[in-house]
């Protein structure tokens, strides 16, 4: 395994690459209603990446081993799927949830982000999953800092959604990332603390919570891509790029417009 940590050459760039998967997010909020089709949110964040940010989309054509090249600009997660949903003309309806994931490629750096978005008005129980959700990526947030274990963030994140009565998906999880899309390490939304690689200034990781309200067993759909709960109930993610500070963290993929941090978040020392 090899884990590359930046030097302030490269931090200043993942910091700019955050920054533009966060505002491309802001851009496409508004955009979420129904009627909408995720074609055309993607047609709108690839036209926004290209054409305002002047950056690259990664997941368009992006074909890692086994994999058909995936055919989107944008990740669109739709109610029991769970990630790597592909855009189709199929319209947004009121009460749906939909997780959109982005990563925008700045002068060779990635930053990779996703958020919940709701449809008009959602029912109480999808509320309540977006939420915790979001509690739990932030969970797993607080426990980076140099000298820390991976196995610390699942932990800290498991422990909070089981406890709450969610199950987390384990076949996908968070990843090291940089000038690669997805590099070494993985980052487990479970686990037991102390475990694992230990962290080091200068990584950069994503944390990615996948929790579902019913149990935690997923499947693939035929288009080679798109994952969902085998159970069919509802399934949420959130997503940040986190630097490794000496004493903390510091989360890269935050703008002026990002879903205000949970009160019970400590700020990185």
């Amino acid at each position: 395994m090899t884990i590359t940590i930046k030097d302030a050459t490269g931090i200043a760039g993942m910091r700019v690459a955050g920054r533009l998967a966060a505002e491309l997010l802001d851009y496409l909020a508004p955009f979420v209603k129904p009627g909408v089709t995720t074609n055309e949110l993607d047609r709108l964040a690839d036209d926004y990446t290209t054409q305002v940010q002047g950056a690259i989309s990664a997941p368009l054509n992006y074909a890692p081993g086994g994999h058909n090249p995936y055919p989107k600009s944008i990740c669109t997660s739709i109610n029991h799927q769970v990630c790597h949903g592909i855009p189709n003309d199929k319209p947004l309806k009121k009460g749906d949830i939909v997780n959109v994931d982005v990563t925008v490629i700045k002068d060779a750096w990635h930053g990779d982000s996703s958020r919940m978005y709701m449809v008009g008005e959602a029912s109480v129980a999808a509320k309540r999953l977006c939420k915790l959700t979001y509690d739990a990526m932030w969970m797993g947030i607080m426990k980076v800092k140099a000298g820390a274990y991976l196995g610390d963030i699942g932990h800290a994140i498991q422990v909070f959604a089981e406890g709450q009565g969610l199950s987390v998906v384990r076949e996908f999880c968070g990843h090291g990332i940089g000038a690669n899309f997805h590099e070494d390490p993985q980052v487990l939304h479970y686990g037991r603390p102390g475990t694992l690689d230990q962290l080091k200034a200068g990584m950069t990781i994503t944390i990615e919570p996948m929790l579902n309200l019913g149990r935690r067993e997923i499947k693939e759909m035929g288009d080679g891509w798109t994952i969902v709960t085998k159970d069919r109930t509802l399934s949420a993610q959130w997503e940040h790029t986190v630097l490794v500070t000496p004493t903390g963290y510091e989360v890269l993929t935050l703008s002026e417009h990002s879903p205000p941090i949970p009160a019970f978040v400590t700020p990185s020392a």
